[in-house]
Parts: C-alpha cells; structure tokens; sequence
C-alpha cells in the first residue's frame, strides 16, 4: 500500500446537520469495493487511481495531534470519501488507531462503511460509547445477495452486512442502514424496500436513511453507463431516455415507494428522519452534559 504525505486529517464540518457530525477524519484515499454506482469516483473529487487503496502518511502521529488541539470535542465522521474498513485495514489498522484516539480524547464517533471488518472494533466501540456518542451506518442497496455482487462486487454480501449490524446491535452499539442509492429500474421496487425494512428490524438496525435513486455526474456517469451494458443490456438507452444529463436521477416509483418505505418502518419501530437519527444516538449525552451544570 502507498503512503501518501497529508498536512491535516480531522477538519471542522461546516455544520452538523448531517448525521450530527462536527469534524471529518479520512485516513484513506480510494476504494477497492468497485461499486458500479460510486459517487466519489466523479471527477470532482481530483482522487487519481480511484481503484487504489492509499493511506496517509503519519496518519495516527497527526491525528493524535488534531484531536489534542481541538478547543471543543464532538462527533467524527469517518467513511464520507473511502470505506475506514478497507482490505488494508485489516492489516494496518489505522481506522482501529484512530478509534483509540477518539477515546483517550473524548470525541464520538459517527462511521459509514460496507464492511464487516468493523465488528472486530465492537470492544473500542463500546468504550466511547461510555461518554460520547457511537453510530454506525452500514450502507445495503439491496436484500439480494446474487444482485449485491453486481453492484458491489468486492463488498461483502448483503448477508454478511446485516450479521454485522446484528452484531453491533447485540453489544448495545446504535446502528443503521444508509439505503443508498437505490438504483432506479434496478433496485427500486415493492419487494426490495420492504424486504430491506424487515432485514434490518430483525438484526437489530435502530434506523434507516434513504435516497431512491442516485446521482450521476462526470466520470462516474461513464463508469457506471460501463457496468448497466456490461450486466443489465439496453439499460442505459432507458437512463438517458428518463433523466438525460441529470445529476440527480430519482426514481420513477419514489413516491409509492416512500409511502411503503415509510409504511414499514413504522410498523418495525425503526427511524427515517435525520432529526430523529441524530436525536436518538444523541439526546441522552446531552441531558447528561446538561445536568453537570
């Protein structure tokens, strides 16, 4: 693996609407999951040979220092540009470093991964959740394991996904899906979200956040328009016929499959809104904070 110099990791988010995180840490740069639909893959982003899993250099020595100079503790994203659970991972254990630095300097934790490598973290997980806030976002497009390895071939199977969200949730740890994308004419219908909704109640997940549909701009559009004749032939005339040059291509079903996405959760209990997601891994650290003055 490369090592790649870096002057700064954690930064300030400019607000905390988005899951409630305050600071952003990325300790790698690129994917190996090959993920047909991957938006970081868009050109925008400036990251050369997408495909090549790279780490940054002293990352942990200049974390370690962030984190001491941070005037106010919070919430850290982590997974927002690269998987933190990456094949690398497993060997160097950056992500597990970064995790004992949250903990010995009083910051939460928010994560976004398709791994279940994060499993073997539930013993750090568990110790910051003691005094800040830990949530886990596992990311499942769809209940179909055959169709999982075509849109995410290096991933773990859907399967293996909700194992691990039972996992976390067995050791008391707040975890959820982030059903996104959902790929219109691929992932969107009936069955898949209610199948989807079901899973995740049963192993556990406290929460679901959707997009149905996905985004598609320079690049990635390329890649992804690759993979539909590649896998699913005469798809892409349909995408070009339905949204053109959109970069945001909703599904056609949204709004019937809101009301049944909507439907489900209700009935299993789990939230969808993203006030109520960060309040409920949230709320009780501040009542606790609160209640010291």
């Amino acid at each position: 693996m490369e090592f790649i110099p870096a002057k700064t990791i954690v930064t300030r988010c400019k607000g905390n609407e988005w899951f409630g995180i305050d600071y952003k840490m990325n300790i790698y740069k690129g994917c190996t999951h090959g993920c047909i639909y991957c938006d970081s893959r868009s050109s925008c982003y400036g990251i050369d040979d997408f495909d090549v899993i790279k780490a940054k250099k002293n990352a942990l020595q200049i974390i370690r220092g962030e984190l001491r100079s941070k005037i106010k503790t919070g919430v850290v994203g982590t997974g927002s540009m690269s998987d933190p659970y990456n094949p690398m991972e497993a060997k160097y254990g950056l992500t597990r470093g970064g995790l004992e630095l949250l903990a010995q300097y009083g910051f939460g934790v928010a994560i976004a991964t398709k791994s279940p490598l994060i499993t073997r973290d539930i013993d750090l997980l568990k110790q910051i959740k003691k005094y800040n806030p830990v949530l886990v976002k596992m990311t499942i497009t769809t209940c179909d394991d055959t169709l999982s390895k075509i849109v995410e071939p290096h991933v773990a199977p859907t399967s293996e996904r909700f194992k691990a969200i039972k996992a976390l949730s067995d050791a008391g740890i707040n975890c959820g899906l982030l059903l996104m994308p959902v790929l219109p004419f691929i992932e969107d219908n009936e069955r898949n979200i209610k199948e989807i909704v079901r899973q995740a109640a049963l192993n556990g997940a406290k929460f679901i956040y959707p997009a149905i549909g996905m985004t598609l701009r320079e690049n990635q559009r390329e890649h992804y328009f690759e993979a539909l004749d590649k896998h699913f032939p005469g798809l892409q005339k349909k995408y070009i016929e339905s949204f053109g040059n959109s970069y945001e291509c909703v599904s056609l079903e949204v709004k019937k499959l809101w009301q049944i996405f909507t439907t489900e959760c209700q009935k299993y209990g789990l939230v969808y809104k993203m006030k109520d997601i960060i309040n409920m891994y949230q709320s009780s650290y501040k009542v606790e904070q609160l209640s010291l003055f």
